[in-house]
């Protein structure tokens, strides 16, 4: 059988002559030049994600549009076909066609908090493969007054609004509440009581009971507390958390023991110098955040104390820098990108709900205890 040549010109210029030497190798010819036919399309379509997914085109269609509504393994291969394939989708007629902006927009509590960064990355995963943008919006900023706040909250600026404030000013709130043209609303970590919104949380008092039965194990009787702002939700639940677990174990909640703080690294530095003047100390400290934690044992350490030798700490968040922190900081987990593409996963749920697209849904996730070399039994 005489040679074969695959190149691209050779073939098509024998295929116009309908010039072959064999019967296999017309039948070749003719397969080669279905694969190059492919190869010449230069836009992937949706057809090409669902062969290569294994799935119709209508399921295609749902993992990008309503991610949550298909199994995880089926949109898990959408999502890997898409991305081999190249395919692009045509984000400016599907918006059209559904009076979409295609844009999600998130309040952040100060941008430059590290806590954020992974619940911004869960977005992005969640929300990039559906179509959407990520607007994001610090709401400490100067800029950030109520009413430019409330311009990306219209339903032509957005289709979608993620809040992770919770201490949104109550004239905003009450505007969010009763306003017709706004799109859905979601809160993620932090809420307000009593509104209205959906909310995506952590089960902040079973983390703060971790962190004291851990300490409570490890012989520990006499414990502290540093206390995020005062009347923010989650200094409250994780507040509560802490004194139902020390009264179940029969610790007493010594209120000069517990510190007013308001997350910062600056205020866990504080409650260290208040720490260090009390007459009788706590041998174990429990910190509402990590960044307090880390404020906290900084400055214990310029007075010469060591952790966890002279007192255990233990944080709340799991944020990047407390497992290279030196003691490699024990704290509560929370699963940050989870939660932030869950709050993207249901914000879409709700956008494309039509009628009951503010109806009010809660999600909570679980948190764990990462033990690691800032707490040891009491010496």
């Amino acid at each position: 059988m005489p040679s074969i040549k695959t190149h691209r010109h050779g073939v098509c210029n024998r295929l116009q002559t309908g010039w072959f030497t064999t019967r296999n190798e017309s039948t070749l010819f003719f397969r080669v030049s279905e694969e190059i036919k492919k190869l010449d399309r230069k836009t992937p379509n949706i057809q090409d994600v669902a062969r290569l997914a294994g799935v119709s085109t209508a399921t295609v269609s749902r993992a990008i549009s309503n991610p949550s509504i298909v199994t995880e393994a089926t949109r898990e291969a959408v999502f890997d076909a898409i991305r081999r394939t190249g395919y692009q989708i045509n984000l400016t007629a599907r918006n059209l066609r559904r009076r979409r902006t295609g844009a999600i927009v998130v309040l952040v509590p100060n941008i430059g908090n590290p806590f954020f960064s992974q619940i911004l990355a869960g977005i992005e995963q969640a929300a990039a493969p559906a179509g959407f943008s990520v607007l994001i919006v610090d709401t400490t900023q100067p800029h950030a007054a109520d009413e430019q706040v409330f311009a990306y909250l219209h339903n032509t600026r957005a289709d979608g609004l993620i809040v992770l404030d919770g201490s949104l000013r109550p004239c905003l709130l009450d505007r969010l509440d009763s306003a017709e043209a706004i799109p859905p609303v979601v809160f993620a970590c932090e809420w307000i009581p009593g509104s209205s919104f959906s909310r995506v949380m952590i089960d902040n008092p079973a983390g703060a009971a971790l962190a004291i039965r851990h300490l409570h194990e490890l012989g520990h009787r006499r414990v502290g507390h540093i206390k995020g702002p005062s009347g923010n939700v989650l200094t409250e639940t994780r507040l509560e958390g802490t004194r139902s677990a020390m009264s179940e174990l029969g610790l007493e909640a010594v209120p000069e023991w517990f510190f007013q703080g308001d997350f910062s690294l600056r205020s866990g530095a504080e409650a260290a110098r208040r720490w260090l003047a009390l007459n009788e100390r706590p041998s174990a400290m429990f910190c509402a955040s990590d960044q307090m934690a880390c404020g906290f044992i900084s400055e214990l350490s310029l007075a010469g104390v060591s952790v966890p030798h002279d007192v255990s700490v233990v944080g709340f968040d799991d944020i990047d820098i407390g497992q290279h922190f030196i003691p490699a900081l024990t704290t509560v987990r929370q699963p940050r990108i989870q939660i932030g593409a869950t709050a993207a996963e249901l914000l879409m749920e709700r956008i494309n709900n039509g009628a009951n697209a503010h109806a009010r849904v809660d999600r909570t996730l679980d948190v764990e205890l990462i033990i690691r070399q800032s707490t040891a039994p009491v010496s």
